[in-house]
């Protein structure tokens, strides 16, 4: 149940449109409505029906995410943020940062989709080594520190959406190394809002994960090895 809240005494300045929740936090707006429905943000109709969130929950919601020091409306430089990503697959028979070794990065909040990716990763590329991120943040901080062969992206992400994540990867050189795989829950017409973030990038849809995905990281391996290039 979303967490309402009365009208009574709240001043126009503590409420927030959906969009304008969305620009503070980097995000999509579809994510923004989704992370109220989760009750990770309060938020209210209007008696015409428009919903309104509160901005002391998303300066709030900043602050945790940040560890109290990020300002509102903008994101700390990720070497400031502490990871609590974990290395979920220890690579067999190789050193960690051994010459030749393939590293992926998952970042993907669903626990039961990070379970999945580790199991296709062990089964089928037992020498790899696979790190995960829980959020958008945390996966920006661990991918400066372990630099990826292969990143793999949600579409949809609590701190900063896939989307976001996507387009900021994409603007900075360092970032030029990995190859890319997109995976969402959102079928091709729920996908229109992010068009913008995935041109030319490697899409797969959730229930297809199992079938699509082992291939598609062989390829991206592939292409790493001999051009990498982030897309």
């Amino acid at each position: 149940m979303k967490i309402e809240k009365s009208l009574d005494g709240l001043a126009a300045s503590d409420q927030l449109t959906t969009f304008e929740a969305a620009r503070l936090l980097g995000m999509a707006v579809r994510s923004v409505q989704l992370m109220v429905d989760r009750n990770e943000l309060q938020a209210w109709k209007t008696p015409g029906g428009h919903r309104r969130i509160s901005r002391r929950s998303v300066e709030q919601w900043l602050r945790s995410r940040s560890g109290g020091g990020a300002p509102v409306g903008g994101l700390q430089e990720p070497v400031a943020i502490q990871p609590t990503a974990r290395p979920v697959l220890a690579p067999r028979g190789v050193s960690p940062g051994a010459p030749g070794e393939v590293k992926v990065l998952l970042i993907e909040d669903s626990i039961h989709f990070q379970n999945l990716v580790s199991l296709l990763v062990e089964q089928h590329f037992p020498a790899w080594q696979l790190h995960i991120a829980n959020d958008g943040i945390t996966g920006l901080a661990l991918y400066g520190q372990i630099q990826p062969d292969i990143l793999i992206v949600d579409i949809l992400l609590p701190g900063i959406d896939g989307a976001a994540l996507i387009t900021t990867l994409r603007s900075h050189p360092q970032f030029a190394k990995s190859r890319l795989i997109v995976v969402t829950s959102l079928d091709e017409s729920q996908r229109a809002p992010y068009a913008f973030a995935l041109q030319g990038v490697n899409v797969i849809h959730k229930p297809r994960l199992v079938a699509e995905l082992p291939a598609l990281l062989a390829r991206s391996a592939d292409a790493s090895a001999v051009a990498p290039s982030l897309g």
